[in-house]
């Protein structure tokens, strides 16, 4: 098993603000736009080094998605940034009529997503956005892993032409992939090989995964592990491959079962590859008040529920 070294531990949420001020000063087309969160949304640089490319709309969440899509077709390139919850439900109209019905060059960039909000409970922690984001014709959704890898993000949506949903959290998580590893939006990055079986993991739960990895390795059983950023467009050939070589696949995401990443590869190997599957991921409940480490266990989205899914096999 390759080893990866925790850096530190940092929020996926600094990674975008780093990544949204190192385009401030890259692309002046670039955009930002918050509904009253620019200190959770990590936007404090940008707006302090480009106030005029930076509005705070209040609580305002579909006018803001207006206003975007219409910079977005005077040529520029609008990041709106807000807690998932309401990046997502609250302005479902919006996006699907003026962003992606429209095609227009938005970027959303969705904060304190999935159980890890924590103590903010049911009412914040959206574990539905993948799936409604992913089903919008035209929308690419990405859940990227750790600080680094956020911000690398950050950058390749800003260059994709058209709508990008971008989904990070609030809590400090390991920060482990290379600084200097470029993000190509619709690629898996493979974690390790091995021949047993496949677990394929998103956000949080990637460095889950790889401490799964281990100790399912220490058991004698090899793990073929995949890192999937970019739930849509999905790397179809990466997972067909693995699925192939192992006969057994494991899914893990901070997401409801329902509409989730797990539902997208399940959909795949359905009509291409029939294979046993394993989902560890919430089933059909809203979230509760807690500190993110105890939620994941309580529902499940941790390294022991990755290794109890690989050995039911």
């Amino acid at each position: 098993m390759k080893e990866y070294i925790d850096s530190g531990k940092k929020d996926t949420r600094s990674g975008f603000g780093a990544g949204l001020a190192e385009l401030g000063n890259s692309n002046p087309k670039v955009l930002a736009l918050t509904a009253d969160l620019k200190g959770s949304l990590k936007m404090d640089q940008f707006a302090a080094e480009h106030p005029d490319r930076f509005f705070d709309v209040g609580i305002a969440e579909a006018n803001m998605v207006g206003m975007a899509a219409g910079m977005a077709l005077s040529g520029y390139i609008p990041f709106i940034g807000t807690f998932a919850n309401f990046a997502t439900a609250r302005v479902l109209d919006q996006i699907r009529q003026s962003i992606c019905y429209s095609r227009t060059n938005v970027k959303i960039a969705a904060s304190h997503a999935g159980i890890t909000l924590g103590e903010d409970g049911a009412t914040h922690q959206t574990l539905e956005d993948i799936g409604l984001m992913r089903m919008l014709p035209g929308m690419v959704v990405i859940n990227p892993c750790d600080y680094n890898q956020t911000k690398a993000a950050t950058l390749a949506a800003a260059a994709w032409d058209g709508p990008v949903y971008l989904r990070f959290g609030r809590p400090g998580v390991p920060n482990f992939t290379p600084a200097d590893q470029p993000f190509e939006i619709g690629k898996a990055i493979k974690l390790n090989d091995g021949a047993d079986v496949t677990v394929i993991a998103t956000g949080h739960l990637v460095w889950e995964a790889i401490q799964a990895a281990k100790q399912l390795e220490a058991q004698g059983v090899s793990v073929d592990l995949l890192d999937i950023a970019t739930i849509k467009p999905l790397d179809k050939e990466a997972v067909l491959a693995s699925a192939r070589k192992t006969g057994k696949v494991v899914v893990a995401e901070e997401h409801l079962i329902a509409g989730g990443l797990g539902e997208v590869i399940a959909g795949l190997l359905a009509t291409a590859c029939p294979t046993p599957m394993r989902f560890v991921a919430i089933d059909d409940q809203f979230g509760q008040s807690g500190k993110p480490a105890e939620l994941m266990a309580a529902y499940g989205l941790d390294a022991a529920h990755i290794v109890q899914a690989a050995l039911s096999f």
